[in-house]
């Protein structure tokens, strides 16, 4: 920070004795900040009246203050050596030095220079920038405390305090301590009132510590300042998105594009324009933004942060490859650019190139260190390839009378971004009340997942199946193997297959039935918020009866926060054999029914943060030829997020809808469930 010449000119100048009329044009040059007018006369002056002190003070600093920093601290140093006692000469030079940016000099200069004059208004005042310059807050706060001291409520003194406490006050950002940035950044308003910075500042902290409703208030404060309403209109549509409320947050930015006019400076316009974009992405209005873009790129080619646009639209279209083409335009431009780095950090991710998404985010911390958004994104990624042990228990009952309860405990250690290992062990014991039948099972299930390529996931686990009921004890081989592909954008499609032992009840383990699934699964998403899903099951078994299994759900998301969809499901069943006395097995089932489902998911929980999830259904399902009957079903679940690594959740179900082993039952489930994450970071990080 620099002195201003006013303060020195009156300090200082105006009370030598070689004040005259014809130095006062120069003194008003080094006043306004005409420093080049200000050189040219002093050194006319220097060369008529060579000895003049002032003359030659004078000359440095215009000098200094134009630029010519190196210059200016030359001039003082021979200056010290004529006169080197002289206090008002050391005080330039000091703050020559300061001009020169040489603030570790300059520290110990000062230093000295407040010891001689422990008073010394701009000394204390330039010690106090110095320490600012090379971030020491604490100490620059208590120096410039010192100066206004000196000279209460000095207009100088207090802007130099303003910027030391938003320097101050970031430190604290940067540690997360957002109660001690907030404190630091109020007292500037005690003596400059609805300071501009320091609100901006004091948002930006709301908005990190994710405080919407403080930020909102915050932004409408800027904007009863007429300067600021366009940038807080920009400020507000922001936080209006992260709370959620994607269409308020495009009526507020077009608010802010009606203030646009034909003398709006470049950096509002271009900051309005994208922000302008950015809402109309956020509400998936893609034609309209393709549009605005195009035109945006004739206006301004190849520039940045219109080239930002179009990578966070593609983005938003799943175009993940398009995306990392633009980011890479935008590095080549500028290889420090944030938003590049970052930008393409996120799209590497969404394609599931994870060691690359690693090595962009890590570059973006290489030019922004410390930074919030880069450091959350690490660890995101972290959180998908750390060990995790989950545990669940649960009781079941239908109106058949039978009971069961299990247990089961699953674990998972990524030893890579692309390589697994999969285990987990189910404890299951079923009775009926009604024939005293009893029966325990052991699932126990081995295995790796493995990455292929990008959008290629093979999964296969072996097992084995340990059962005993009354009459029979048997082991059986389980298999589950799978393909996850997505074959286009917004589409994802399983092939798998398992082997697996019927198990809902003690009569069907006694009978020991072993079902070979077939299974395909596709999930079809657009861009216009419709989605659809299909699941096709043909299951063999080995009491020489076949299954065939449909079910499609057709729905409508009708928010992203929380995640709300509602739709309609259809199932359709059909078995070769009809075996009634023994197992739900009709020729023809259908059912239909309406859904809806919110949703707010443990992934995206903070920590002691609640997560939930509820599903309600109802229709009608027809068996055979008999009249339809009405239907429903409901799950939920509610759950706690304790820190990072681990979470509880309670969930239950309750429905009459018919299944691959009984009609007309009413079927309850409840449990609980536990998941830990082993470790604090991949395993593969700390190899």
């Amino acid at each position: 920070m620099k002195f201003s010449s006013k303060l020195f000119l009156y300090c200082t100048l105006y009370s030598s004795l070689c004040l005259s009329q014809n130095m006062e044009e120069g003194f008003a040059y080094l006043e306004t900040g005409k420093y080049k007018k200000a050189t040219t006369f002093f050194n006319k002056i220097i060369a008529i009246y060579p000895k003049n002190k002032t003359a030659e003070i004078c000359y440095g600093r215009a000098l200094g203050l134009s630029g010519k920093s190196k210059v200016a601290v030359l001039i003082f140093s021979d200056l010290l050596k004529k006169y080197p006692q002289d206090f008002e000469i050391k005080l330039n030079y000091a703050e020559s030095l300061l001009w020169d940016k040489k603030y570790q000099k300059a520290t110990g200069y000062y230093k000295k220079l407040v010891k001689e004059a422990p008073q010394s208004f701009p000394a204390l005042l330039g010690y106090a920038n110095t320490l600012s310059n090379l971030k020491v807050f604490d100490q620059a706060l208590l120096y410039v405390n010192k100066a206004l001291l000196v000279a209460p409520a000095n207009l100088n003194a207090l802007t130099s305090k303003k910027y030391i406490n938003l320097g101050f006050a970031n430190q604290y950002l940067q540690k997360r301590d957002y109660r001690t940035s907030l404190k630091i950044l109020s007292e500037n308003l005690t003596f400059f009132k609805e300071d501009t910075e320091t609100l901006e500042n004091m948002a930006n902290v709301y908005l990190i510590s994710k405080d919407f409703i403080k930020a909102e208030a915050t932004y409408n404060r800027l904007g009863k300042n007429p300067e600021n309403k366009r940038s807080a209109l920009n400020s507000l549509a922001l936080v209006f998105h992260l709370k959620g409320k994607n269409k308020k947050a495009l009526q507020t930015s077009t608010t802010a594009m009606n203030t646009l006019h034909k003398n709006t400076n470049a950096k509002a316009l271009q900051e309005t324009k994208a922000r302008y974009v950015q809402t109309l992405i956020w509400n998936k209005k893609y034609r309209e933004a393709t549009n605005l873009i195009e035109k945006l790129n004739k206006e301004y080619p190849n520039k940045n942060w219109v080239l930002i646009l179009r990578a966070t639209l593609n983005i938003y279209e799943s175009d993940f490859n398009k995306s990392i083409t633009n980011y890479n335009r935008i590095l080549k431009n500028d290889s420090t650019s944030f938003d590049g780095n970052l930008g393409k950090a996120n799209a590497l991710k969404a394609s599931g190139s994870y060691l690359q998404a690693y090595k962009s985010a890590e570059n973006t911390l290489k030019f922004y260190k410390n930074q919030k958004d880069a450091i959350y994104f690490i660890q995101g990624l972290d959180k998908m390839f750390t060990p995790f042990a989950s545990s669940k228990a649960s009781y079941s009952f239908d109106n058949g009378d039978n009971e069961a309860h299990a247990y089961t405990v699953a674990s998972e250690l990524p030893l890579s971004t692309k390589f697994k290992v999969l285990g987990s062990y189910n404890y299951r014991t079923t009775s009926n009340s009604l024939s005293g039948l009893k029966a325990t099972s052991n699932n126990v299930l081995a295995g790796v997942s493995y990455q292929v390529r990008n959008h290629i996931v093979l999964k296969t686990l072996i097992g084995v199946a340990s059962s005993k009921a009354a009459t029979n004890s048997f082991n059986q081989l389980l298999v589950n193997v799978s393909a996850k592909i997505k074959p286009f954008k917004l589409q994802n499609l399983e092939l798998g297959y398992t082997r697996e032992m019927q198990n809902f009840n003690a009569a069907l383990l006694e009978r020991e039935i072993v079902q070979n699934n077939y299974v395909i699964n596709y999930n079809l998403n657009t861009n216009f918020k419709l989605g659809w899903f299909t699941q096709y099951y043909y299951t063999s078994q080995n009491d020489d009866n076949s299954r065939s299994l449909l079910f499609t759900s057709l729905y409508y998301k009708i928010s992203e926060k929380p995640s709300f969809k509602a739709g309609i499901n259809y199932q359709n069943i059909s078995f070769k054999k009809q075996v009634p006395t023994i197992y739900f097995s009709p020729k023809r089932f259908n059912a239909y029914e309406v859904f809806f489902n919110i949703i707010k998911d443990e992934n995206i929980a903070n920590k002691k943060e609640w997560y939930y999830e509820l599903t309600a259904a109802s229709g009608f399902q027809f068996i055979e030829n008999t009249a339809k009957q009405s239907t429903y079903r409901i799950q939920a679940k509610l759950g706690y997020k304790f820190s990072k690594r681990s979470l509880l959740n309670f969930y239950g179900t309750r429905s009459n809808i018919a299944s691959a082993t009984a009609a007309g039952f009413t079927f309850t489930e409840i449990g609980l469930r536990f998941k830990w994450f082993i470790s604090r970071r991949p395993v593969f990080k700390n190899l």
